[in-house]
């Protein structure tokens, strides 16, 4: 056995030895990390089209957000300030992934970590994960492109919001230099992939919903860039009159789903496995 098999064998049975807390007590590092790698673990072990109409779902389902943004940005449009309206979202924004994540669809920004981890612990290869991200992706977009369809069109119906509501939103989440969105959507992803590690560190539903709440808010209230909500509402701007490009759009779209990436795999990933193994080393 070569030592870096060695090495291997080691982390994989100081995981298996993490024991489970009780009740009163909060999960180690150990148990956290465990748990993650079997979750991931259980979503390579889906079939294709499982995880193709998961994440389409999913996407549908997080335009559930976009509803309530647009809703409230129409409703407070004349009654307070642009910038202030725009903070204001950020009570609504999580609405959609509450849905999603305690629903188990499968959100690429949630899943991002999720998914690296069986990859950092041998388990599964690069080939596999980017194939999985592949089918999680097109999921997410063909979802959020269709849900933005249907809102595009039963907004102005229900006298909810207009296609200058729409406009605004969409020109508001791309109106920056590319390298600005690059890091914001890194911050983004690294946000979601501690949600999805904190979450899993709770017990109860009550706990994960506030979770997921409080993070998610403050993804919407600081203007950080995610991956798949921007699908939504900057789709939803290339089906209105407005001053944005398909290239505009998939300009955005490529470089928000390459700094949601970097941010879940590296920043949370990368780093919460490392400490671990980092820790197993240190005690030997």
């Amino acid at each position: 056995m070569t030592k870096e098999e060695q090495e291997q064998q080691q982390i994989d049975n100081e995981l298996d030895n993490s024991s489970t807390s009780d009740e009163n007590t909060a999960k180690s590092h150990g148990e956290i990390l465990k748990e993650q790698i079997c979750e991931g673990q259980e979503v390579y072990k889906k079939s294709p089209l499982s995880i193709l109409v998961s994440s389409f779902t999913a996407g549908l389902e997080i335009g559930f957000s976009y509803l309530l943004l647009a809703s409230l940005f129409f409703f407070l449009h004349g009654k307070v300030e642009e910038d202030t309206a725009f903070k204001m979202l950020s009570f609504v924004y999580p609405f959609g992934f509450i849905m999603v994540i305690v629903g188990q669809s499968i959100l690429f920004t949630e899943q991002t970590s999720l998914l690296t981890l069986p990859v950092l612990n041998k388990k599964q290869s690069s080939k596999n994960l980017f194939k999985l991200w592949g089918l999680v992706i097109s999921g997410n977009l063909l979802g959020g492109w269709a849900m933005a369809a249907v809102l595009v069109w039963i907004g102005p119906k229900l006298h909810i919001f207009d296609a200058e509501t729409i406009s605004k939103i969409a020109i508001h989440v791309t109106d920056y230099n590319m390298w600005v969105i690059l890091v914001s959507a890194i911050l983004a992803g690294w946000l979601m992939g501690l949600l999805s590690w904190v979450v899993t560190s709770s017990k109860d539903t009550i706990s994960r919903i506030f979770i997921i709440y409080l993070i998610t808010a403050v993804l919407s209230f600081a203007g950080l860039h995610h991956s798949i909500v921007g699908n939504v509402e900057v789709f939803a701007g290339l089906l209105v009159p407005s001053s944005l490009s398909i290239g505009d759009y998939a300009a955005f779209q490529a470089v928000a789903l390459l700094g949601n990436a970097i941010g879940g795999a590296v920043f949370v990933a990368l780093l919460k496995y490392r400490a671990f193994v980092t820790n197993i080393k240190s005690n030997q």
